[in-house]
């Protein structure tokens, strides 16, 4: 399947504000997904959907969209670092459960868009750009 390919992040901007629950899943592509659900590496335990991120800034996030959508990006990206046949690709289904980090774990999975390695780069800036990572108090 072919997907349409977002090239940065004001057109993924456009996106979840016409369609907000989308979800940002690293991946081989929705072909290799589409019939199971994600590992869980650390127990061996199949999870119930795939896992994925949520594109939809929480009631609480006052910064732009567009920030959220960097951090969102680049909080799984070292995924796809590590393993070159993984890309970014933006999904939408139903969230049945969470995974054991609390991401949400998704059935019924519909892909909407693959990311260009532009737009993650770009993505990669604004992150560095705006976000103080690794360097805040602890909680």
């Amino acid at each position: 399947m072919a997907l349409p390919h977002l090239h940065s992040i004001a057109e993924l901007e456009d996106l979840v504000r016409s369609e907000p629950d989308l979800y940002v899943r690293y991946s081989a592509g929705y072909e290799s997904d589409r019939d199971g659900g994600s590992l869980d590496t650390e127990s061996g335990i199949e999870l119930p959907g795939l896992s994925v991120n949520p594109l939809r800034p929480e009631s609480w996030w006052t910064r732009p969209l567009q920030d959220w959508l960097a951090r969102q990006l680049c909080q799984y990206k070292h995924l796809k670092d590590k393993n070159p046949d993984r890309y970014a690709w933006v999904a939408r289904g139903h969230c049945i459960a969470r995974g054991p980090d609390c991401e949400p774990l998704l059935t019924g999975v519909t892909p909407v868009a693959r990311l260009s390695d532009a737009l993650l780069d770009e993505a990669q800036r604004i992150y560095e750009d705006r976000f103080d990572a690794g360097t805040g108090p602890e909680d």
